[in-house]
This record gives C-alpha cells, sequence and structure tokens, in this order.
C-alpha cells in the first residue's frame, strides 16, 4: 500500500488494476489511445484512482527513480528500440527499487505465432525481434548494467476463450496489436494465408474439446533490482 507502481505498456489494465485495489499509488502508460481509454473506463467501474495517460515506453514522460517498481507484462517487449525502453524503465526506477517483466519467449506458443506473423510481414530494417525480451541473455545485456541483481522464471500462462480458434484469430485481427497491424499491411491473399496459418496453429495447440479454445503458452518472467 501506498508503494509509486508504474506500469509500461500498459494496455488496458491487468496489472495497473490489481495494484491498484493493493493499495499502490499506479500510474499506467500506453502508446495506444483506445487502451488508455478503456484502461479509464475498467478503472473508473471500480473507483479505483489511476493516473492513466498515453505516451510511449522509449520516452517515459517521468522525472529519474520516481517510481519503486516498474511492471511491464507482454508490453514493453514490443518497442522498436529495446536499449531506450530498457533505458528509460532503469531510469524511471529508484535505486533498490523493482523491474518486473514478463516477456513471451521465442519457443512458447504466442512466440510461435508471432514468427508466424513475421513470415508474412517482415519486421523493418534494424528493428529487432521483440522475441529476444523472452532469453536471458538479451536481457541481461539490456538490463545488467543497470541492476544489482536479476532472477529470471520460465511460467505458463493459460490462454482462454469461449470460441473456436478461427473465431480467436478474428478477435486477435481486432485486438492483438501486432496481429491488426499485420494484418493492416497485406492485401486480400496475405490476409487469407496469414489467417489460415494462424487458424491451423491455435487448433494444433488447442487443448479444450467443448468448441471452446484453450491454449497455454511460455513466458519469461524477470525480477530486477536497480542499482
Amino acid at each position: 500500500p501506498g508503494e509509486a507502481v508504474l506500469d509500461v505498456a500498459c494496455g488496458t489494465g491487468n496489472l495497473s488494476l490489481p495494484a491498484a485495489r493493493a493499495g499502490a499509488a499506479v500510474t499506467g502508460i500506453d502508446i495506444a489511445p483506445n487502451l488508455i481509454a478503456q484502461a479509464q473506463a475498467n478503472a473508473a467501474n471500480e473507483g479505483l484512482r489511476i493516473a492513466f495517460e498515453v505516451g510511449d515506453a522509449e520516452r517515459l514522460p517521468y522525472p529519474d527513480g520516481a517510481f519503486q517498481t516498474a511492471v511491464t507484462m507482454f508490453g514493453a517487449m514490443f518497442a522498436a528500440r529495446p536499449e531506450r525502453a530498457s533505458a528509460e524503465l532503469l531510469r524511471a526506477t529508484r535505486r533498490g527499487g523493482r523491474i518486473a517483466m514478463a516477456n513471451w519467449t521465442p519457443t512458447g506458443f504466442i512466440g510461435e505465432m508471432l514468427k508466424t506473423t513475421v513470415r508474412f510481414v517482415p519486421a523493418p530494417g534494424g528493428v529487432p525481434s521483440p522475441l529476444l525480451w523472452g532469453t536471458e541473455a538479451a536481457v541481461r545485456e539490456r538490463l545488467g548494467a543497470g541492476t544489482k541483481s536479476l532472477a529470471f522464471a520460465r511460467r505458463l500462462i493459460t490462454l482462454e476463450y469461449p470460441l473456436g480458434p478461427g473465431e480467436v484469430v478474428d478477435y486477435f485481427r481486432l485486438w492483438y496489436g501486432p496481429t491488426l497491424r499485420a494484418f493492416g499491411t497485406l492485401d486480400e491473399t496475405g490476409r487469407e494465408g496469414l489467417r489460415r496459418e494462424l487458424e491451423r496453429l491455435w487448433t494444433d495447440h488447442n487443448l479444450a474439446t467443448d468448441g471452446t479454445t484453450r491454449v497455454v503458452s511460455e513466458y519469461l518472467e524477470v525480477m530486477a533490482v536497480v542499482k
């Protein structure tokens, strides 16, 4: 309670809301105005006071050491310039404070989905794969010099939807940034090919047998203490 927490690339508040429920003084920032609007509505529905704002993980508008804890769940890993995102996480977190990240691994399900997408829509030149954040070596390279300690754990998260695999793909086309952007850049033939491949991937990994979708994906948990 009372801890100053920053949620970077907060989306609709997956981490901001529970932190505020626990009594933290939470600030959430995301580059997508529509997600910030939904996060604000979610907080208002629960009567939670959270400072949500539109902004860039590569240029955080906060003073040095403003937060005791910075968190990012499958968010900052998608910044185009990871060296800037990592520098900003370190700068905005006070000495002795914590940085906690959840990053999709290259070998997990979402990692496979992102790699499938890149086969149809290659990343711009010079932009490293966001999945590098799901490897210990890249995290050590990006955060190690600014931290007193780094701890890692590979964990699993279950993605459950009351939809069939094909409908889940359509859902991701509307709401998941990397998938939405990919479909937006393709012509009709490319969109159909990507949709077919993604539906196959979700179908092959689906553990549900009742017409819904349940897929397990691996992520890398990162816990850092700032110097």
